[in-house]
């Protein structure tokens, strides 16, 4: 088991991962969009540029729709990014991101970790369906496993 697999399991319980797991599969139900949580131990303190490189690396910029979204946990350093594709960008408000993050670290700062990750992952959902609706032959595109440091540097 990663390092970073071994901390989240010791943050999250399995009911935890069990229910984010459930509001992703809603969140996808609602939008085309796509959603994925990679846990990570480090960003080495570059948390966004980090979750840009995992995006890319894990080639989340090939959906159709140019519209999948990585949300980013550094569990060793207390931080995180949310990282959403160019097609994401040029239709939601220029606030859109950072009203989620915002909201998102509120949580995560009263040391509710599970519910800041069910904040994020709704509020993208609710706001993707305006942009992204859902179509009736719309596919998974990428998989809704959760990321263990895949990318890290341990």
């Amino acid at each position: 088991m990663k390092k970073a697999e071994r901390l989240a399991r010791e943050i999250f319980s399995d009911q935890d991962l069990e229910e984010i797991s459930e509001a992703i599969k809603t969140f996808e139900g609602r939008t085309s969009g796509e959603i994925v949580i990679s846990f990570n131990t480090t960003s080495h303190n570059q948390p966004y540029k980090t979750t840009r490189k995992i995006f890319e690396k894990g080639k989340l910029n090939q959906t159709q729709e140019r519209n999948a979204t990585l949300i980013a946990l550094f569990l060793t350093e207390h931080k995180f990014a949310v990282y959403g594709d160019v097609g994401i960008h040029e239709k939601v408000p220029e606030d859109f991101w950072e009203l989620t993050v915002t909201d998102m670290k509120a949580h995560f700062a009263e040391g509710r970790m599970k519910s800041g990750l069910l904040h994020g992952i709704n509020a993208l959902g609710e706001n993707l369906a305006k942009y992204f609706p859902v179509a009736t032959d719309d596919k998974n595109e990428l998989s809704d496993d959760f990321k263990f440091g895949d990318h890290e540097h341990e």
